[in-house]
């Protein structure tokens, strides 16, 4: 069967129709029409031979459930072929690909580069915890495509970047990035979690892993914690068999969930690109937003790289309100469809102040060291009515004006 062509209709299927179906085979276990959940720690051989062809890998079965589900076998496979990878492996949350990545390609004297506006936890866990076992990192900022370059040193085994980046939505130039890796023979990582396969796919830019936290826009309904790596399959069989013995599994159940999110991505991505487009528009033309950060506004830094890297800029819209801390709290309060919560990408908008959410027990000041603004809000936006979302917003802003 062709690959390009895998259902004789003479053209490659669309977006939605692989999110659908690829991964899955035709006839599945009892007739049934979605993937079964196989709820199982343990597997059975029928007798030594068995056995011994699974381990000299002349037959292809699970052995144990730390080492492999069929539930989320499925899962990896339908998300490798949505992501343009060659394998790909679950785990148990985003952070755990993050840190299972991260010890598997790292040892002591290795050195990391990442750049300054990295999900705070992954910078947390280069500079503090890995720095315990000898490893070192230099933190760049971002978009600075010179000093990602320079900070490259004989032991440097990663380059680890984000795009779009969490809170403010910078754009990393990925086929920039990726050729500062080949040219220096170092991996480079990616964390698109904000963008999805279906809005970016870096390997097809050069890049040699991504990583998701599938728990956000891929499940998609906020009931699921997962992670995902993917890559070339040398690269994730590596990180496969350390994954193995760290054991941070995912669950058979959220397995099944995060299919059942997939097969729905492309339509819930295109609604919430259009709904954060919309929302972005209507805040950068109100008196009382300072700024708009979302890279579908021309006046965004990376707006042009944007535009030809991706197919949608994604459902997280970041703005700053005039005023302080108090001022961005009158509208985070006032808003009433959004919950205020962490997380993002699923169905529900949520909203939230990186300064308290993420950055509570730091000083304005000490937050401010970081690039967070105490008059920051992100806006994670769901697939509700664009209407009914900027008229909720409009009377929270109005309500602000109150109450200088």
């Amino acid at each position: 069967m062709n690959a390009r062509d895998p259902y004789g209709t003479g053209t490659a299927p669309g977006f939605s129709t692989v999110a659908v179906h690829a991964g899955e085979p035709r006839h599945k276990a009892a007739n049934a029409l979605t993937t079964p959940i196989v709820q199982t720690a343990t597997y059975t051989f029928a007798d030594t031979q068995e056995l011994r062809d699974h381990f000299e890998h002349r037959i292809e079965r699970e052995e144990y459930g730390r080492y492999g589900n069929p539930t989320q076998r499925t899962a990896e496979q339908k998300l490798a072929v949505l992501e343009g990878a060659e394998d790909c492996v679950l785990m148990a949350s985003g952070m755990a690909a993050v840190t299972t990545t991260l010890f598997a390609m790292l040892s002591r004297g290795a050195h990391v580069v990442v750049t300054n506006d990295s999900y705070r936890r992954t910078r947390q866990f280069l500079t503090q915890t890995l720095h315990r076992y000898g490893i070192e990192c230099s933190t760049v900022p971002a978009g600075d495509y010179e000093a990602i370059a320079e900070a490259i040193r004989p032991n440097t085994r990663i380059l680890i970047s984000e795009s779009p980046t969490n809170p403010y939505n910078r754009i990393l130039d990925l086929e920039r990035f990726a050729d500062i890796g080949r040219r220096h023979r170092v991996k480079t990582v990616i964390d698109a979690t904000f963008a999805t396969p279906y809005n970016q796919q870096p390997l097809a830019w050069g890049v040699d892993l991504v990583l998701h936290s599938a728990t956000k826009f891929l499940g998609g309904h906020n009931d699921i914690m997962a992670g995902a790596v993917l890559g070339s399959a040398d690269l994730v069989d590596g990180i496969r068999a350390f994954h193995g013995v760290t054991g941070a599994v995912l669950d058979p159940f959220a397995a099944y969930l995060l299919i059942r999110g997939l097969k729905t991505l492309a339509l819930r991505i295109e609604r919430q690109n259009a709904n954060a487009q919309a929302i972005a528009e209507f805040l950068e033309g109100h008196s009382k937003v300072q700024r708009v950060h979302y890279a579908g506004l021309p006046s965004h830094p990376e707006h042009a790289i944007a535009r030809r890297q991706m197919r949608g800029f994604g459902g997280v819209v970041s703005f700053e309100v005039e005023g302080d801390l108090d001022a961005a709290i009158r509208v985070v309060d006032a808003c009433r469809i959004p919950r205020i919560a962490p997380s993002l990408g699923g169905i529900e908008s949520l909203i939230e102040q990186p300064a308290l959410m993420s950055f509570y027990e730091l000083t304005t000041e000490e937050r401010l060291m970081v690039g967070i603004k105490d008059n920051l809000i992100r806006y994670a936006v769901g697939i509700e009515d664009a209407a009914d979302l900027i008229a909720d917003l409009a009377q929270a802003l109005d309500l602000r004006e109150q109450h200088p």
